[in-house]
């Protein structure tokens, strides 16, 4: 390869994007960590300078993380949090205390590294992608403020994943079903083998209720590299769960002791059993010590999922969730069953191409009184005309409708919603549900969410305890800010 051009110091935030951008992007794979491990050597290994908590599993990973991070941060530790895809902005991806980077902050981060990519695209087979290249940035970054822990999610799969260069203290693998087939494998267990990846020697594996053909993998891993393995209905879970406005309240068991009364406002029983698995994650890392009970309820009072069952607006209702594959959208289906009583929803659905877009509809169909299929802009998108031939198939042709613009098609839904009389449903309580990728819910987000007034202060987590505890607790001393040492990627679309 011809060694490229010393490339030139980003200005402003469309400079940094418009730059990665055009490096190789995630949906074109090379399964290989050489590059990713060439760029963070290059970078000083900046993996190593903290903690990991490290996500892997077919849904879940973000409303995960996000907990994990913000428990961590009820412990007054100081977080990184790496997720994919971004719903709305490029700068999601990489958080510090809680808030994604600021424009300021991801230029400089670009620029902290760009010196480094044309050094590996020159020695390799093939350049870095978007992926890498973000992933890098995001260690950097999180090395260099520095954080203690870092919490961060895999784009797709695990043994090949950039993210995979860090050896994570804690391996968590949330349910493992089918997704990204034609990179991972025919199923689930193949799957799995490749999620396994993400569990290393001496960490702590914590893992999801599974199918026993999953279970099975994931504990030889484990078993095969010396891991310390907790599991969901034997070692922790929910314990109980009751739907409410705005949420939920459930009832933990962890690792260490149980917590009552814990309202979580995210809506699904598959969100109770993330805030489990949450849980157990921070309390693997943190040691052997129960976490403070008002902690605990206070730091799942804060977490927040957006486009994850988000109401965005009301009259009517319209409710956002990025499911995109088939447990994807049971999930969300049992949600809206449990916790809601809308009658009728209509969807608006979106997908990318190479999704299983049928078993997705199915999913829904019984939840449905009608869909409006259309598509989002990107050219990875399904195009509308032949996703709403799917849907004919699966819900007949008086429940389905097609737009091909995403506003559009919006618009077209909400007045079906709150007319009713299509269905014979009163008027006033139907509702409107966006799904089918995080893209279709990032553009849809856009386009409804309110404008936050200027100056709106952020949120402090009510927290118990000191800093110095819980840095003491992870066997680092407030002084120690580099802490011990203890793939390419192509994002879900989750």
């Amino acid at each position: 390869m011809t060694e490229s051009a010393q490339p030139r110091p980003a200005e402003t935030f469309a400079e940094a994007e418009d730059a990665l951008l055009s490096r190789w992007p995630e949906t074109r794979l090379e399964p290989s960590l050489d590059r990713i491990q060439a760029f963070t050597e290059l970078l000083g290994d900046p993996q190593r300078a903290f903690k990991v908590v490290h996500l892997t599993g077919t849904n879940g990973k973000t409303s995960t993380s996000r907990m994990v991070d913000t428990l961590l941060r009820a412990l007054e530790l100081r977080t990184g949090r790496f997720t994919s895809p971004h719903v709305e902005k490029m700068s999601e991806r990489i958080s510090i205390d809680g808030e994604p980077l600021d424009d300021e902050a991801f230029v400089r981060a670009f620029n902290d590294v760009a010196p480094y990519t044309h050094l590996v695209d020159a020695e390799q087979d093939h350049p870095l992608s978007f992926f890498e290249t973000v992933v890098g940035m995001a260690y950097a970054a999180f090395a260099d403020a520095p954080v203690d822990v870092a919490v961060v999610e895999v784009g797709m799969g695990g043994s090949w994943d950039a993210t995979n260069v860090v050896e994570a203290d804690v391996a968590v693998v949330l349910p493992v079903a089918v997704d990204h087939a034609q990179y991972l494998g025919p199923d689930a267990v193949s799957i799995a083998a490749e999620k396994a990846g993400i569990i290393k020697p001496g960490s702590t594996a914590v893992l999801a209720a599974q199918t026993p053909e999953v279970a099975a993998v994931l504990v030889e891993r484990a078993r095969e590299v010396g891991a310390d393995l907790v599991l969901e209905g034997v070692d922790f879970g929910v314990l109980s769960r009751v739907p409410g406005v705005g949420g939920q309240m459930v009832s933990l068991q962890g690792l260490r002791a149980r917590y009552d009364d814990v309202f979580l406002p995210l809506h699904g029983a598959h969100q109770a059993q993330n805030a489990a698995v949450a849980l157990a994650a921070v309390e693997a890392l943190t040691g052997d010590a129960p976490l403070d009970e008002d902690l605990v309820r206070a730091a799942f009072g804060e977490v927040t999922s957006p486009g994850r069952l988000e109401v965005i607006r009301r009259s009517p209702t319209i409710v956002l969730d990025a499911a995109h594959n088939p447990a994807g959208a049971e999930a969300t289906a049992a949600a809206l069953a449990d916790s809601f009583s809308f009658s009728p929803l209509v969807g608006v659905v979106a997908v990318m191409g190479d999704k299983d877009h049928e078993g997705l509809l199915a999913a829904f169909e019984p939840h449905l009184a009608h869909v409006v299929v259309t598509q989002s802009s990107t050219p990875r998108a399904m195009r509308a005309e032949a996703l709403g031939e799917a849907a004919v198939q699966v819900f007949g042709q008086d429940r389905v409708t097609v737009v091909p613009r995403l506003a559009d098609a919006i618009d077209r839904a909400a007045a079906l919603a709150e007319t009713g009389q299509s269905f014979g449903e009163s008027v006033g309580s139907g509702a409107v549900l966006v799904t089918g990728s995080v893209v279709t819910v990032g553009e849809a987000r856009a386009m409804l969410r309110p404008a936050a007034p200027r100056g709106t202060p952020r949120a402090r987590l009510v927290t118990g305890g000191t800093g110095d505890e819980a840095l003491r607790r992870l066997g680092r001393e407030t002084d120690d800010p580099d802490g011990d040492d203890a793939a390419t990627g192509a994002e879900d679309d989750a």
